[in-house]
Order: structure tokens, then C-alpha cells, then sequence
């Protein structure tokens, strides 16, 4: 099994290896909070309606934990599809962001490895990558980009991810219905999602996107159909957007 997954080369297999235990040991503190909002999310989807086989489809195919959040109450409100959609698309956004920072490094690989390497990208294994890997580059500017050490280490944190979302939706899944509402397990999930949100806002445009979505989340509450949050990810997207720019411009006046 090990030359399966790692290869037959001896070297290459051990730097495989280790790089993607590498890895498993940067994403285990994320753990903590990806495994209850997993949880969470899994008992969600029995609670509103979905029957557990439902359930269990939609966490391995969208493995998007912040989008099936986003899109249970419209389920459980008959939304329309295009709403869910719509919905669900906005609140990833994000991920095109993901994308275009990772190209760099995976664009070596064709599109069926690059569409699977999508699939398990999470907000936790972009942070955690492209903060190693940026400073490797800082340190030693040849670093060259998408090498071994770094496809396996992404991989191991992906894998890490994974297991931990996965494992524990599923036992909310087949569990959700014996939950009693008075645990309060919403508090959970949005306290796992601040654990794993915040540690993300280390910049300005970040924490005036941030605080731009907060404001019109609150503001727009009221909105049939929940698309306030649709409202606060696109004018959180905007403004983070138009910081960054104005700070671009104020470095080049510098």
C-alpha cells in the first residue's frame, strides 16, 4: 500500500513521505475545530429534512462546509434551486482566490489532478501552505515553485482535512436524529467556524472585508430567503477588494 500511494522509487517515496506527514502535523490543531463543525453540518442536514443517504451524498460531493450551512435553511425554506445555487456559488467565491494562489505551484499537473486537488482544497490548507511556502521563497528565493516536498505537504493537510471533516459529519449524520435542539450544537459550529475564520484576517483588506460582511450580515438579516448572507459575502468581497487596491496605490505613491 505505502508504494501505491508514495511510489516505488525508494528517495523519492521518503520525501514523499515525509513532507506529507509534514503535513498531517500542520493541519492537527485545525482539527479541533474542523471535527465539531463537521459534526455539526452533519446533524444540519438530517435536522432539516435531508434523509441520512441524502446527507451523506451531499458532504462527499461538496465537501464545502460554509456552503452547506448556507444552503440547509433554503432547503428546509423551498427555495428555489437557482437560489440554492446562487447562494452556494457566492459563498465560495473565495475559492477562485484559492485557486489563483495555488496555480503557481500546481500548474505543472493536468486538469483531472488539478480538479481533484480543488475538491479537497479547504480556507485552513490554503492558509497553512502558502504560509510555508512564501517563506521558504523569502528565505531562499530559488525555492522553485510546486516541487515534490510541496504537492505532498498540500496533499498531507488535504488528507488531515479531509479524514477530520468527513469522519465527523458522518457520525452527525447518523446520529442527528437522536440530538436533542436544547445541546445548543449551533453555538458549535459557529464557534469552530470563528476558530478557523479569524486566525485568516492577518491583513487590512482582510479585516475591513471582514468587518464590511459582519456589518451588512446584521444589517440584512431580515432578507427573505437568508440571501443577506449572499449580500454580506459580495459587499465583504468588495470592500476587501477596494482596500487592497487603495493600499496598492498608497505603496506606489510611497
Amino acid at each position: 500500500m505505502p508504494r501505491l500511494v508514495f511510489g516505488r522509487d525508494a528517495a523519492v517515496a521518503r520525501t514523499r513521505r515525509a513532507a506529507f506527514r509534514d503535513g498531517l502535523r500542520a493541519v492537527l490543531p485545525a482539527t479541533v475545530a474542523t471535527g465539531p463543525w463537521g459534526l455539526v453540518t452533519g446533524v444540519a442536514m438530517v435536522k432539516v429534512g435531508l434523509t441520512p443517504w441524502e446527507a451523506l451524498g451531499m458532504t462527499l460531493l461538496v465537501f464545502a462546509g460554509s456552503a452547506q450551512l448556507a444552503a440547509l435553511p433554503l432547503i428546509a425554506a423551498g427555495a428555489p434551486v437557482w437560489v440554492i445555487l446562487l447562494t452556494a456559488t457566492v459563498v465560495n467565491l473565495r475559492f477562485v482566490i484559492f485557486s489563483a494562489g495555488l496555480y503557481p505551484y500546481f500548474k505543472r499537473f493536468p486538469l483531472a489532478k488539478r480538479l481533484l486537488l480543488g475538491y479537497v482544497t479547504s480556507d485552513v490548507g490554503f492558509a497553512i501552505s502558502l504560509q510555508r511556502w512564501t517563506a521558504q521563497e523569502r528565505n531562499d528565493p530559488t525555492t522553485p515553485r510546486g516541487s515534490t516536498e510541496q504537492v505532498w505537504f498540500f496533499l498531507g493537510i488535504a488528507a488531515g482535512n479531509w479524514l477530520a471533516w468527513q469522519s465527523m459529519s458522518i457520525v452527525g449524520i447518523f446520529v442527528g436524529a437522536q440530538v436533542p435542539g436544547s445541546w445548543g450544537l449551533d453555538y458549535a459550529a459557529i464557534l469552530a467556524l470563528v476558530a478557523l475564520t479569524v486566525p485568516m484576517v492577518a491583513s487590512r483588506p482582510a479585516l475591513v472585508g471582514a468587518a464590511t460582511s459582519g456589518v451588512v450580515a446584521v444589517a440584512a438579516a431580515g432578507l427573505p430567503l437568508k440571501l443577506g448572507l449572499v449580500a454580506a459575502v459580495l459587499a465583504g468581497i468588495a470592500a476587501a477588494m477596494a482596500a487592497d487596491i487603495a493600499g496598492e496605490r498608497v505603496k506606489g505613491r510611497a
